[in-house]
């Protein structure tokens, strides 16, 4: 992504953040069949390899769903045809009832309130986790106009309520580069909700933790769901069930199982296709 010339001296990191806000509310999303995520036929390939084949899924407001599947399974693509990465050769993709996805880009995707973390944390590392708050939250600011003017007590709380949700006020004035890993992973999390998204898409959140990280992680997750729509691809199963109401698990680039924990975990054919590798 090209950065506007006032960002790019805060490129401090090995990928940058996608300001992708204007300033203006997105397009309402109409929930009003309790459903934020349709992904109806969806078949991608890539040189004559089906990333994803007629993949059909539902995901409802407000809920938590996990998933799960072997490596080519097509995860990554689906999250990429949600966020307008990827464009699929075939089905279609609607954000609520009103917004098609597939006739959006992916600044307007963002806009409309899907967001997106991936499994490396990408936090501006030589500034404090409360200006990395600042920097992402929602509006049509310069980089400038956000270090330097004065927050109004409406922003200033928010970045203390979103400090508070991802437990990082006591490091508020810590650089983000001095965090633990787990840290830098809650304070990307802490910079999406700054723009009040209504779907989170996360990507394998606790690779690389400790056992404390990974249980508070799973306490954060489960306390985001309801307010927001949250997506989890992640493979260590042992947090899957620990914050898990329903699992999806893909393999092939299709839904091969759909359910609650328990039941996915003893279906033969999940334990055949990657719960036995």
């Amino acid at each position: 992504m090209k950065l506007p010339n006032a960002l790019e001296k805060f490129a401090d990191r090995e990928h940058v953040f996608d300001f992708v806000n204007t300033g203006t509310q997105g397009p309402k999303v109409d929930i009003s069949h309790n459903v934020i995520l349709y992904l109806e036929d969806i078949s991608v390939s890539f040189d004559g390899f089906k990333a994803l084949n007629d993949l059909t899924m539902y995901i409802g407001a407000g809920e938590l769903r996990c998933i799960i599947g072997p490596n080519g399974a097509g995860k990554t693509t689906m999250m990429d045809v949600i966020t307008g990465k990827t464009r699929p050769d075939t089905g279609t993709a609607w954000f609520g009832q009103s917004i098609n996805l597939l006739q959006k880009s992916e600044p307007e995707i963002a806009e409309a309130g899907i967001g997106r973390k991936f499994q490396k944390p990408t936090v501006f590392q030589m500034h404090s986790v409360f200006e990395n708050l600042e920097l992402a939250m929602a509006g049509n600011k310069s980089v400038w106009t956000t270090l330097f003017a004065r927050m109004t007590p409406m922003q200033l709380e928010r970045i203390n309520e979103v400090m508070e949700i991802i437990g990082l006020q006591e490091h508020q004035h810590a650089l983000a580069g001095s965090l633990s890993h787990g840290q830098k992973q809650w304070l990307e999390i802490g910079m999406l909700l700054m723009q009040n998204p209504t779907l989170l898409l996360v990507d394998e959140p606790v690779a690389g933790m400790t056992p404390q990280e990974t249980e508070r992680t799973a306490e954060l997750l489960v306390s985001l769901a309801g307010k927001h729509s949250v997506v989890v691809v992640e493979h260590d199963m042992d947090f899957v069930r620990s914050i898990a109401r329903t699992v999806t698990v893909l393999h092939e680039g299709s839904v091969l199982a759909e359910g609650p924990i328990d039941v996915v975990q003893n279906d033969p054919r999940v334990i055949e296709v990657y719960l036995g590798e």
